[in-house]
């Protein structure tokens, strides 16, 4: 199984978007953990959306589509049309 996810930082008041094929649990100790890149920024990040793939290409291609979308707006109705907000069961 495979994810195309989206974090939630409140301090940075901002989402980033990534795919995965890892337990969603695991990858978010990684992005909270120390490292180099734009998660790194903080240690907030919450799984606030996510969508299960059969393959890494399909969750990354969704990844994509998301992220061409440039717009904040776009993603929160995304986000508030699924009743997905928050999964503390992952």
């Amino acid at each position: 199984m495979c994810y195309c996810y989206i974090l939630y930082s409140e301090s940075l008041d901002k989402y980033y978007t990534g795919h995965s094929c890892e337990d969603l649990q695991e990858r978010l100790r990684r992005h909270l953990s120390n490292h180099k890149g734009f998660t790194a920024k903080t240690k907030d990040w919450i799984i606030i959306y996510y969508e299960t793939f059969d393959s890494k290409n399909n969750a990354y291609k969704r990844e994509r589509e998301i992220k061409d979308w440039k717009s904040k707006l776009k993603i929160q109705k995304l986000i508030n049309d699924s009743n997905q907000i928050e999964h503390p069961d992952l």
